[in-house]
């Protein structure tokens, strides 16, 4: 069956290290969009840090044109009508941040247009992580996000920091924390957590019965663990060849790494006409 929808991570997938996509890879899916082919950015990203993707795509601001963002907690067209979404209550975060304190971890929650720390040393990897999704960063305690729980919309809480002390961290996390949230590590220095009903798996299977496209007719592409839902739901799961170990074992194929244009081998392996 020919693959009639492509969703592709961003981090470690389409983008190379210097956090660009290359003119081949660009090439390469502009082909598939001609075709009629959907290429669906599918990423852990909050929109601020996707639109630029999109805009070197030539899909964005389009109503028949899609993205998924917050790993799966958001499934939108890319010019903004909301397809499904899954945000967290404020309560979930008070849950959270008492246990990352106690861990002493670094702690942070996501909204369309802010990200909020909690703790005053700010980690250098949220402030890495404000930087490459354009999203602004400030400090603000639990009782200061209180007095504006009502207007907050989280889409996803993340734990920041060294890899050894997050490895610490999700050894410890209980069973009703587990199933409080999705819990998925995207890199060795974020945890994230989202919705319990919210993935990149799941955002597909919402995406595919509004387009009446199958899963046998999908293709993902990813090279992490946040992306494990949607290479399993896909008819064709594509690992990079930079992908962690569990990913790849999971995958249906194998391609070259992020740097070496992996994203274009696997759409015009199984994709284009």
């Amino acid at each position: 069956m020919s693959i009639k929808l492509i969703a592709i991570d961003i981090d470690g997938t389409l983008i190379n290290d210097q956090l660009e996509i290359t003119k081949k890879t660009k090439e390469t899916l502009q082909k598939a969009t001609a075709q009629g082919i959907k290429v669906v950015l599918c990423t852990g990203r909050p929109m601020t840090g996707v639109h630029k993707y999109l805009d070197q795509l030539g899909i964005n601001n389009l109503a028949d044109q899609y993205v998924i963002s917050f790993n799966g907690a958001l499934a939108q067209t890319t010019s903004g009508q909301v397809i499904s979404q899954f945000t967290l209550p404020f309560e979930k975060l008070v849950d959270l941040s008492a246990i990352a304190l106690k861990a002493d971890v670094h702690l942070l929650a996501e909204t369309a247009d802010a990200m909020y720390v909690l703790n005053q040393d700010i980690s250098s990897y949220a402030v890495y992580e404000s930087s490459l999704v354009s999203l602004p960063i400030t400090y603000k305690s639990i009782d200061q996000l209180n007095t504006i729980k009502n207007d907050l919309v989280i889409s996803k809480l993340m734990i920041t920091d060294e890899p050894a002390a997050i490895d610490d961290f999700s050894a410890k996390l209980t069973a009703p924390i587990k199933r409080a949230f999705n819990i998925v590590r995207s890199e060795p220095y974020y945890l994230e957590f989202v919705n319990p009903s919210a993935s990149k798996g799941a955002a597909l299977a919402s995406l595919g019965q509004e387009l009446g496209v199958a899963r046998t007719e999908m293709m993902a592409i990813g090279n992490a663990q946040n992306d494990e839902s949607m290479i399993t739901y896909a008819g064709i799961g594509v690992a990079m060849s930079n992908s962690i170990p569990s990913t790849i074992q999971l995958a249906d194929e194998l391609v070259a790494d992020n740097n070496h244009d992996g994203v274009a081998e696997a759409v015009e392996k199984f994709a284009l006409a």
